[in-house]
């Protein structure tokens, strides 16, 4: 017998031995051993030996490591057939996979290793932690898994032995629960809690059904709890794909310090907020990002005005997932490139929501189905608005509005900010505004509305203030614990009888003028009551009718909640609630967690009467002011009205629109309002926007120009700035600003039907309304990084300058149809970059094919645009197909969709033929609007004659054809297609 024979001996000590036990047979094909899979290796190979006879081969296999499935593949190997062999492998961390073990600051060799955990400095620059752990175990295992038809339960137990240098309040609880429910197909929760104890959880409802109603056949997902080490794993069942997996060493679970990791499936992350960021997808180059709501501006890494624990993943395939943290306490998150994620808290449960998509459209819809839906705006709030800190008087305000007017440029709400009230008291008229009343009548009977600005500070200082003696009587003011004494820190208000020096530096302003202010605890049914009456007495004065501000809508800030002192006047009183063991990665670390806000120790009471601590619901505080403020405006107007919210949480989209706070007249700060906009759908705030022209800072004549066409597209689009700074609205500059700004907004006003229909489906079913590229072209991986363009809804491209100087936009144009939104041509490219022309007064806008957009004529406000005949864009695709719809109510009515107080109506076009077909018919409309022109882009043959039917008939419609075969482009004009009646047009 002729034969090689070999036998491969595994060793404990990471040797693989290869020897040649019987050699009489030399293959002709000279076969070598190049490639060695092993598995269920439980820590990376970081490099590999081969010897033969003892002696080091000259060799450099390539090692690659799959930590999910625990499989090393060395590849790269010449490994003779008949020839014996050793592999030895050093099992080690390589730099992807270090976790960091000591995420506090100051940490030291010997901190670290104090914990049992590995010191070993990297000097690359790229963040590597220098402190990581030693092994893949963490401290829990797992016992008695139960797996069942609608999801799973287990116990987690410490191992004593893993336990190391902690503090009381950082030391791990022995036994945990997890719970894993599958509440949906596409949607599961994963629980760990401490079952022993009562702990704070989250008050925030969601929308979960009773008891759960996936199926087995028809889930989209796959869960697996691996024992030692605890972990959860969640598969895509559909591709495999792993999606969750948190069988890691950080996992940690104490009173005040929670710790867990998961890999992810790729390096696309979006979401998590409120900080500013350089790019629409999350950098995963280890950088950590703070959470905690603070009166901060925007500015890199530093945790901002809003508390938002979700983020949408995408995986390599394009499939998406969403995946909701359900805690407010203070937290950070950390993202390395292994790729992989950790979360830190300080308190509270683990309480995690996933929806699988499978979209990134689906995501969204599925989130806030989960959340709520966002709230359904008036469409007077889709028009322009202006704010400005530091109008001087009503007068100010008063001639802003006529100049506007005569300047013809649409103009639908005027604010008033903290300048309207006596010394910045809410609830008051300062003499310089006492023409503000008559003012907000005249305007609001010429068609235009009205915001009011409220903080939540009251002051504590007035000797005849009812809004702070109703307060106590109400008992609304948060205290410290234990006691019946208010917690008084200091905001806007003044002092009485004080004469303020504006050129002190500010910290001496706040000491010697500013006023003691007590925080509502908006939590209480006491205070939704007291609140109520304050806002009901400023628009209906019950001692002077004269007084009365009848706005149409309040704008809430400060609501963090912030403060100008730390904590409170003389400090706060609990060391470890203000510095808890650790402080997430917060900007002004070093200060605790009482920097510019309210003391952790504050005492807040839920509406059933449970205690909490501030420290547990700091987070929450604005989330629970915003909808008793919504209640209140509402029942004051019996109109849908807006609330605009400066602090947010998950589900605050149901009760207000948001905008993107105290930025910076800086170029810079465009493509960020960018970003932020489709960031806040995964917050379910759709009504979103910056202040266009920046706030803080004098803006400069380009910059605003090109701000004011941005912000003609944002959904909530204000043009806003700060005291001491210049004006910057349209009419401040001169004629040509303003003829810039009249036709940006004037293109804003024609599409508003549009964009009110894209509202109402963020409303009804969740669809986003600002749409990133990848959201509608997710099978394009260019899209997956573009930031700098973005969609209205499906249809609309919107592609701005956004760089000082420039008269060209590099635009990306994804794989479509594409027409010319100002020309109707169709550009001819698609799937790339062009350099596209644009001229100081001109933004590029693109429809694309296959959809039909509703417009029409624009007026100076809403009231009366909405008057005005109604067009039709049709964009026809390659396949001569197009379609569309089109919401209609009168704008104003609570709950008129889910009333079914509207008209819907829909649009399609295939070939030669426009159907328009009346789905819903719950509303008709007192002007009695007409679709009177209709455009079709597209169209490929010369085009002279069409026909209208109804209900199967011809019927006699005046009308007007013209052609433009160089364009492709079809008009016809109407007089009698009503808007409340379906139709068909059709054309040779």
């Amino acid at each position: 017998i002729w034969a090689t024979q070999c036998r491969y001996v595994f060793t404990p000590q990471n040797v693989l031995h290869m020897n040649v036990t019987n050699n009489n047979y030399t293959d002709p094909n000279n076969l070598m051993f190049e490639e060695v899979k092993i598995l269920g290796l439980l820590q990376e190979p970081v490099s590999v030996t081969v010897l033969q006879n003892n002696n080091v081969e000259n060799s450099s296999p390539n090692i690659t490591y799959n930590p999910v499935d625990k499989v090393a593949l060395i590849r790269g190997l010449q490994l003779e057939l008949g020839k014996s062999y050793s592999l030895r492998w050093t099992l080690g961390t390589s730099a992807n996979e270090k976790y960091d073990c000591h995420p506090g600051p100051n940490a030291s060799k010997e901190k670290c290793e104090q914990l049992g955990c590995i010191w070993a400095e990297d000097t690359s620059g790229s963040g590597v932690p220098y402190c990581y752990y030693s092994s893949t175990d963490n401290a829990y295992s797992v016992t008695d898994v139960k797996y069942t038809s609608s999801g799973v339960t287990a116990n987690l137990t410490l191992n004593k032995n893993n336990l190391r240098a902690y503090k009381k309040s950082t030391l791990p609880i022995s036994s945990l629960r997890l719970e894993v429910i599958y509440h949906h197909n596409h949607l599961l929760q994963f629980k760990i809690y401490d079952y022993a104890n009562e702990r704070y959880e989250v008050p925030v409802p969601l929308n979960l059904p009773k008891s759960p109603e996936s199926t087995a056949a028809g889930q989209l997902y796959d869960v697996m709890v691996q024992k030692k080490p605890f972990g959860i794993q969640v598969r895509r069942r559909s591709t495999g794909t792993v999606i969750w997996d948190s069988q890691l060493p950080t996992f940690t679970f104490s009173d005040m310090f929670i710790q867990i990791s998961t890999r992810l499936p790729s390096q696309y992350l979006y979401g998590f907020g409120e900080t500013e960021h350089t790019m629409f997808r999350r950098d995963m180059n280890w950088h950590t990002w703070g959470m905690f709501t603070r009166d901060q501006p925007p500015g890199y890494k530093l945790n901002s005005y809003g508390f938002q624990p979700f983020y949408m993943g995408l995986e390599e395939d394009g499939n998406a997932h969403g995946v909701l943290l359900l805690n407010s306490n203070a937290m950070d998150v950390t993202f390395q490139p292994t790729p992989a994620l950790t979360y830190r808290t300080t308190g509270g449960i683990l309480d995690f929501y996933m929806v699988l998509g499978p979209t990134p459209e689906l995501v969204v819809q599925e989130y806030t189905a989960l959340v709520g839906r966002p709230f359904m705006p008036p469409y007077w709030a889709l028009g322009f608005q202006l704010c400005r800190y530091g109008y001087e008087n009503d007068t100010e305000i008063a001639n802003l509005v006529e100049d506007m007017k005569a300047a013809m440029i649409p103009h639908d709400v005027q604010y008033a900010d903290i300048d309207y009230m006596e010394r910045q008291l809410d609830f008051t008229l300062n003499p310089r505004f006492t023409g503000l009343p008559a003012l907000i009548d005249k305007i609001r009977n010429e068609g235009m509305r009205f915001i009011l600005i409220l903080d939540p500070a009251i002051s504590g200082n007035e000797t005849d203030y009812p809004a702070f003696t109703r307060g106590l009587e109400k008992d609304v003011f948060i205290k410290w614990p234990n006691t019946n004494d208010i917690i008084y820190a200091k905001v806007w208000p003044d002092l009485p009888n004080v004469e303020v020096n504006d050129t002190l530096d500010w910290d001496t302003q706040v000491e010697l003028y500013r006023a003691y202010v007590a925080f509502p605890d908006f939590f209480r049914n006491s205070t939704t009551e007291w609140w109520t009456r304050e806002i009901t007495e400023v628009y209906n004065n019950p001692h002077n009718a004269s007084r009365s501000l009848k706005f149409d809508g309040l704008w809430i800030d400060m609501n963090e909640p912030s403060s100008f002192v730390h904590g409170a006047v003389g400090g706060c009183r609990n060391q470890e609630l203000n510095f808890p063991p650790y402080v997430p990665q917060l900007g002004s670390r070093s200060e605790g967690l009482a920097y510019k806000t309210l003391c952790m120790e504050g005492q807040q009471y839920l509406p059933d009467g449970s205690p909490v601590r501030h420290y547990d619901v700091h987070n929450l505080y604005g989330w629970s002011q915003t909808k008793p403020t919504l209640d209140a405006l509402r029942n004051l107007t019996n109109e849908r009205g807006i609330v605009v919210t400066r602090s947010t949480y998950p589900s605050s989209g149901k009760w207000s629109g948001h905008w993107l706070g105290d930025n910076t007249a800086a170029w810079n700060q465009l493509d960020k309002s960018i970003i932020g906009m489709p960031t806040q759908p995964m917050t379910n705030l759709f009504h979103t926007g910056a202040d266009i022209c920046g706030f803080f800072g004098d803006s400069e004549y380009e910059l605003c120009a090109r701000w004011m066409e941005l912000g003609a597209f944002y959904p909530y689009s204000r043009n806003h700035n700060g005291k001491g700074s210049k004006r910057q609205d349209p009419v401040a500059w001169n004629s040509t600003f303003e003829d810039i700004s009249r036709k940006a907004l004037n293109i804003r006003y024609t599409l508003l039907p549009y964009l009110y229909t894209l509202m109402y489906e963020a409303n009804a079913h969740g669809s986003t309304v600002v749409r990133p590229l990848l959201h509608e072209f997710v099978e394009d991986k260019m899209t997956w990084e573009i930031y700098r363009q973005f969609l209205w809804g499906p249809a609309l491209l919107i592609s701005p300058v956004l760089e000082k100087g420039a008269v060209t936009v590099n635009a990306y144009l994804p794989n479509a149809r594409w027409y010319d939104y100002h020309t109707d041509e169709y550009i001819g490219f698609r799937g790339q970059f062009r350099n596209l022309t644009s001229p100081l007064e001109h933004i590029n806008l693109h429809i694309r094919g296959g959809y039909i957009l509703a417009q029409q004529s624009p007026a100076e406000t809403t009231f009366h645009s909405r008057k005005k005949p109604l067009a039709l864009t049709v964009a026809l695709n390659d396949s001569q197909l197009a379609e569309g719809q089109l919401y209609w109510d009168d704008g104003v009515r609570i709950d008129a969709y889910e009333d079914g107080v509207y008209l819907l109506t829909s649009f399609t076009a295939n070939r030669n033929v426009l159907e328009i077909k009346v789905l819903h018919r719950g509303y008709a409309d007192p002007n009695n609007l007409k679709f009177n022109r209709i455009k079709i882009l597209g169209v490929t043959s010369n085009v002279q004659e069409v026909t209208v039917w109804q209900n199967g008939e011809a019927i006699q419609s005046p009308h007007v054809v013209s052609y433009n075969g160089q364009k492709q482009v079809n008009r016809c004009s109407f007089s009698d297609v009503l808007l409340n009646a379906g139709g068909v047009t059709s054309w040779p």
